[in-house]
């Protein structure tokens, strides 16, 4: 099976867009690292230090998952609103219907579907992602501030907020996994380099 290579795309991405992407892509793989090895808190203890670490990293995602929202609302340069969630035009749902059907036309006969910085496809999933993490950012900081009210035991057990939490962050390692697994195919295919969007040159 061979990969067809693509012919590149020009850059898309202000400077904003790029530091707040890094800020809130750190600030989840370091979340999802430390709930691997982390000691919660219960009703006698804080948590440990990994926790800690967690929780902070938690603050940090939601404050940029925010100033992802503001940049995305005042940008004058990106992928368009209307495109990272066309589930309200039914005129962007057919465009969407059209280019999943070409990416699996193109999987199927062998090749790597072509990229399109603001295909259709890409840009709901990338749409799709930025609502992932930001409701798994304000689920965490809702727990945290009902614990900080008293309005919740430190125990997570019996807590809407955290019940949703824990259920996104599965998601999120899926989401995760795919994006960072097809940004990396696509890097070496030639068609969408990653220093695209992780370089902080203006």
């Amino acid at each position: 099976m061979s990969l067809a290579l693509e012919t590149p795309q020009p850059d898309q991405h202000s400077l904003s867009t790029r530091l707040v992407h890094a800020g809130l892509a750190l600030s989840i793989c370091t979340q999802l690292a430390t709930s691997l090895f982390m000691q919660g808190p219960t009703d006698t203890t804080a948590g440990d230090a990994i926790f800690q670490l967690h929780r902070y990293s938690g603050f940090a995602a939601l404050v940029f998952a925010l100033l992802f929202w503001m940049n995305l609302t005042f940008r004058h340069r990106g992928t368009a609103p209307s495109a990272l969630f066309p589930w309200f035009s039914s005129e962007r749902r057919r465009a969407f219907a059209t280019d999943v059907g070409n990416h699996l036309r193109s999987l199927m006969h062998g090749r790597l579907p072509a990229y399109e910085e603001t295909g259709p496809f890409a840009s709901a999933v990338h749409g799709l992602g930025l609502l992932l993490m930001t409701a798994m950012a304000v689920s965490g900081g809702v727990y945290a501030a009902q614990v900080w009210a008293g309005l919740q035991s430190p125990e997570p057990d019996g807590s809407l907020a955290m019940t949703v939490h824990f259920a996104l962050a599965n998601l999120v390692w899926v989401y995760l996994i795919a994006h960072a697994g097809m940004s990396t195919i696509h890097h070496f295919a030639r068609s969408a380099p990653l220093g695209k969007m992780w370089r902080l040159k203006l």
